[in-house]
């Protein structure tokens, strides 16, 4: 970006200097009368030009104007770019302070940036790019005439250490014990949760809340899984502090109100190493299953070396068992061991069986385990809890099953009555597989499934990675008491031949579902309408709104 600066004042300095030039008896070239006035001039335009519209980013000149990303410019054409494209695109880690201050990494590159050379805002926290991008690995270009800022990667992309673990940046909440309960799941989820917003906050959430009113019927012995986890956070039942409702008395308090609202949380269905340390490295810790022969701490098995903490599974037998993992170590030799896998390496996980088990409650697992990563769970945004006022939603139970016309795009719609006078501000989804591309729509006057014919477009965008997934909606919709409306999103999964996600009878563990309480639609080609209620579903579709 510095480049069309340089540029400009060499060209003026140039102009200025020949017209000076042909008037000095001495031929020395010297800045004309006005040179700092008019390089000023061209730097106030420039900003002006940035600042008055949408700044796009392109990496290798392809767009993310698609994605939730932003960058800032200055009046001096400094580049700012905010948290979550450091983490995703730049591949930085991005470590805040309890003081506002920032620590940035990446690969052996680490920068320590002090609250007041940041700039914040609502919605982000914007950190100095001009003088460090290429350190952080890419060439960054100002592009005036797309009014854009461009990056080039420099380094292969290749940003992750050999070693790390989040304790060392204190990032991970005290390991806790789950005794003889089945609430691992409920421990990896809230413990993977916690660890978003460390070292900034220290939390820790109430497993008993999350275990005993997910709305699933399964009692604390039967154990869970990270679908009920994500439906309990997205609904806005959790989570709730520890202190709130204290783990193992067999009781539950009702009527608490969620600490942290989830925004978005990231299904990995892949063992990817790479995609694994780097969703730890950007994120936090991440949530994974893995078969534990063991049931709890003292018992021994063939696949748990007692004296190195390490842990290695080579069966066909199915998980039965939720951990978090914190860390990787690519050297960790693999005759620690008890059965040798065929290479070194080892992730760091963080377990519920207190701090006498393992390496303080820490165990190193093979990167060969049969289940480990098989599937994960990474909870990559989550607010406060006054994001938004208001949640309009049907899928108390979130995603249970998947429904669709055979094709790997449909339309699906929720009917909802404003309470009061309201802005709708953004809605939620999950995306079923990775690389979905969506559409949102409005339908501000909803009065039979004709209606949904007569839809606005209010926001587009894509998702990498399966998932579940706010977004915030490129206009502020009015919304008048009792005006009944409809939001409707295109959807494209690649690979699938039911793309929408819904709340549907999935066997005893959801005998209280409830299909009563929402007016669902959902279409092919988004012509031809059909009742999801009718087809025994709820569709997963949120609403968020503030108060006028």
């Amino acid at each position: 970006m510095k480049r069309i600066v340089i540029i400009i004042l060499i060209i003026g300095i140039a102009f200025l200097g020949i017209l000076y030039f042909s008037k000095s008896k001495n031929g020395k070239i010297v800045q004309g009368e006005g040179f700092e006035a008019a390089a000023g001039g061209l730097l106030q335009e420039i900003s002006a030009h940035a600042a008055s519209n949408d700044v796009d980013i392109l990496v290798d000149e392809k767009s993310l104007m698609n994605f939730d990303y932003s960058v800032h410019i200055d009046d001096s054409l400094n580049v700012y770019g905010d948290e979550r494209f450091l983490e995703d695109i730049m591949g930085c880690s991005v470590i805040v302070y309890k003081n506002g201050s920032v620590v940035v990494e990446r690969g052996e590159e680490k920068f320590a940036f002090p609250s007041n050379e940041l700039i914040s805002t609502e919605d982000h926290v914007y950190i100095p790019l001009t003088d460090y991008a290429r350190r952080l690995g890419y060439d960054m270009e100002y592009i005036f005439s797309r009014n854009a800022v461009d990056f080039h990667n420099i380094d292969g992309g290749k940003f992750l250490p050999k070693v790390y673990d989040m304790r060392d940046d204190g990032r991970v909440t005290p390991v806790r014990d789950q005794g003889k309960l089945g609430t691992c799941w409920a421990f990896a989820s809230l413990g993977a949760l916690e660890t978003v917003t460390m070292p900034q906050e220290e939390n820790a959430y109430s497993v008993d809340h999350m275990s005993m009113n997910n709305g699933f019927s399964l009692d604390l012995s039967e154990g869970g899984e990270h679908t009920m986890a994500i439906a309990y956070l997205a609904a806005w039942k959790g989570p709730v502090m520890e202190d709130q409702d204290p783990y193992g008395d067999g009781e539950t308090r009702t009527g608490l109100r969620a600490q942290k609202h989830l925004e978005e949380a990231i299904i990995l269905d892949d063992h990817d190493d790479e995609k694994i340390k780097t969703a730890i490295w950007k994120y936090g810790g991440v949530e994974t299953s893995i078969y534990m022969e063991m049931s709890y701490g003292e018992e021994t098995s063939k696949y748990y070396n007692t004296d190195t903490a390490s842990y290695y599974y080579d069966g066909d037998s199915q998980p039965n068992h939720d951990l978090i993992i914190v860390g990787w170590d690519d050297t960790y030799p693999k005759e620690r061991f008890t059965i040798h896998p065929s290479k070194d390496g080892a992730y760091i996980c963080k377990n519920s069986w207190g701090t006498e088990f393992g390496d303080k409650g820490y165990i190193y697992i093979s990167y060969e385990d049969a289940n480990i990563c098989n599937q994960a769970i990474v909870y990559s945004k989550v607010a406060d809890n006054d994001n938004y006022e208001n949640i309009y939603q049907t899928d108390l139970l979130g995603w249970v099953g998947q429904i669709g016309y055979g094709e790997e795009k449909s339309y699906f719609a929720n009917v909802y009555t404003a309470k009061s006078d309201e802005l709708l501000k953004a809605v939620s989804f999950y995306a079923t597989g990775p690389d979905t591309k969506f559409s949102v729509y409005i339908v501000d006057e909803f009065t039979d499934k004709k209606s949904l014919m007569d839809r606005k477009l209010i926001g587009k965008g894509e998702t990498r990675y399966a998932g579940y997934y706010t977004v915030n909606l490129d206009r502020q919709i009015e919304l008048s008491k009792g005006q009944k409306f409809a939001v409707v999103v295109y959807i494209e999964t690649p690979g699938t031949e039911k793309p929408i996600a819904i709340e549907c009878d999935g066997g005893e563990r959801t005998k209280d579902l409830d299909l009563t309480d929402g007016e669902g639609y959902i279409s092919l080609w988004g012509e031809v309408w059909y009742r999801a209620e009718e087809n025994d579903c709820n569709v997963c579709l949120k609403v968020f709104t503030d108060d006028k």
